[in-house]
């Protein structure tokens, strides 16, 4: 393949050797690999057309001469997947998740480690050394195994046991630090450096940008497949905002690597905007990009329960994704753990997908610059689950996760089986989970997936006896027979409108306390509100209510 290495400071080039990590003419660390771009603008679309899609149909565009197929494990080729809960919860129809936990090891780290570990062996490197907070050295681990390399790993006392002996489980020698993840970081480089070993370096390391990079590839390829080319005519199209969790930034630079390769072989016209979410306890970039200084100071001690955002210095990755922020109209943004851990269930009860808490963090920083109106509701957005969670704590679930249903034991005095009466056995104890009385709630919309979402926010967060109608007049006959404690009720139906409905309620002595709540899409206008006032208990623009707001307008009702 044919490359080149480039020093960003000096310019300076030269071919590539994993274990020389400074440029020779300027001692920098920071260098990039640059392709034939002119060339593969011609050449790339009719090679991409005969491979499966996967991280090596890249090659071309990877800092790899000859990768041994035997070391691919499938990684890359992750599914982009179209939100639509989430797009209807949040009224922005066009939000994708860019599924990482589907790699080889569950993570966005497979890509980095995929290249790396070809390159390394390549080069006929046997040892090497990574820093992590428990992804990375998974990764790492992993194709190391394969490729028979050894890997020192090592990792904060902070990561989870649960990772460290995956991590171990692979052969890896796991080097435990108590300190945090930037002393690790620093011991493993003098370990590194006192032995003579390979030493990932995160941002700094050609391979795993380029790995990185790949990521912005297929979300073009697949949003051209989901939504069809772009209409200025480009091969492919992009989103408008790329949103991500970060602790050193890696992810994001291979990214913007990505989406300006694409620019430059004329194959898009548009960069996206990249939103990089830092936990609050632990955002050196958050807050000096909102102070608008040029360098991020060090967070000395980190406080966040999510480990993998416990970056406290981020070093020359703030500046360079600055630049590129700046450029591109993107930002960096803060959300708190709690956020985050909400954001996960939020995730996986409204879209079927368990992520781990900076995965979440990602999908909270969303929640949050959509209701600021920096994410408009007819943009396209693309959020990056980068990886799975592990089993999840007490930290996360808090109480009543659970029930529990006992079974009665066989009588000791009979060799049959017994058939349980009525009030014993299984139906009964299924019976005792729940409560004695369910809150009765009745849905009326004419639109499928907006009933399908309201029963779905209010299945995932309590028991309820859940009516639906698709129409006023379904309405009518359904409050009539089944006496609901409460109305969710659209304005905009055929037949009979919410107005309508809302008077014949009123007018009925036997139906004129039942509680309402207006979910709407219409803007009203004043005098429809001053309609409404007195009528209803509240008014929820559909759009603009997430599921923890919602539920608790619905407790308040009927408690």
């Amino acid at each position: 393949m044919s490359f080149l290495i480039e020093c960003i400071d000096c310019g300076h080039t030269t071919g590539y050797n994993p274990s020389e990590f400074n440029c020779p003419r300027c001692r920098s660390q920071w260098r990039r690999a640059v392709y034939d771009y002119e060339k593969l603008a011609i050449t790339l679309p009719d090679l991409l057309a005969k491979r499966p899609f996967d991280l090596w149909r890249y090659i071309e565009l990877l800092p790899i001469h000859k990768p041994v197929p035997s070391l691919r494990m499938g990684e890359g080729g992750t599914p982009l997947i179209q939100a639509i809960n989430l797009g209807m919860m949040l009224g922005c129809p066009n939000i994708f998740i860019k599924d990482e936990r589907q790699g080889p090891s569950a993570s966005f780290k497979d890509r980095q480690a995929a290249v790396t570990i070809a390159a390394l062996k390549e080069a006929g490197i046997t040892e090497m050394v990574a820093a992590s907070t428990g992804n990375v050295a998974i990764s790492y681990s992993a194709f190391a195994a394969r490729a028979g390399i050894k890997l020192w790993a090592f990792v904060t006392s902070l990561v989870p046991a649960v990772k460290m002996r995956e991590i171990a489980l692979y052969g890896s020698q796991v080097i435990k630090v108590t300190g945090s993840y930037d002393q690790v970081k620093k011991i493993a480089a003098e370990f590194a450096e006192q032995r003579g070993l390979y030493h990932d370096m995160g941002a700094r390391t050609i391979t795993s940008v380029d790995g990185m990079k790949t990521i912005a590839y297929e979300i073009a390829e697949q949003l051209t497949d989901q939504l069809g080319q772009p209409e200025d005519g480009s091969r492919w199209r992009t989103p408008t905002w790329y949103v991500q969790a970060i602790s050193g930034g890696l992810g994001p630079i291979g990214i913007s690597k990505g989406f300006h390769e694409m620019q430059q072989m004329g194959f898009t016209s548009h960069i996206p905007a990249i939103a990089a979410i830092q936990a609050d306890g632990c955002a050196p970039m958050v807050h000096a990009w909102k102070q608008n200084q040029e360098e991020a100071s060090a967070v000395i001690n980190p406080k966040t329960h999510i480990e993998t955002l416990a970056t406290g210095t981020p070093g020359r990755a703030y500046p360079l994704l600055r630049k590129e922020f700046k450029e591109n109209k993107g930002l960096f943004e803060s959300v708190t753990d709690e956020e985050a851990f909400r954001a996960m269930h939020v995730l996986a009860k409204m879209e079927g997908i368990s992520a781990e808490p900076a995965s979440a963090a990602a999908f909270a920083g969303l929640f949050k610059l959509i209701r600021a109106g920096i994410i408009k509701h007819n943009d396209t957005v693309v959020v990056n689950c980068t990886g799975h969670t592990m089993p999840a704590e007490p930290l996360v679930l808090g109480s009543g996760w659970a029930r529990n249903v006992v079974l009665p034991q066989e009588s000791e005095t009979s060799n049959s089986a017994v058939t349980p009466k009525e009030g014993e056995g299984l139906l009964a104890a299924l019976s005792r989970v729940a409560p004695d009385r369910f809150p009765r709630v009745a849905i009326v919309d004419d639109t499928a997936d907006a009933r399908r979402l309201i029963r779905r926010i209010l299945q995932s967060q309590g028991e309820y006896t859940i009516f639906e109608a698709t129409n006023g007049r379904e309405a009518l006959e359904l409050v009539k027979r089944e006496h609901p404690d409460l109305l969710i009720l659209d304005l905009m139906m055929p037949e009979m409108d919410g107005f309508a409905v809302l008077d014949a309620l009123k007018n009925d002595p036997n139906t004129a306390n039942i509680p309402v709540i207006v979910s709407t899409a219409k803007e009203l206008t004043k005098d429809e509100k001053n309609l409404l006032q007195g009528q209803i208990q509240a008014l929820m623009q559909k759009g603009d209510f997430m599921s923890d707001e919602f539920l608790e307008e619905v407790k308040s009702l009927i408690r």
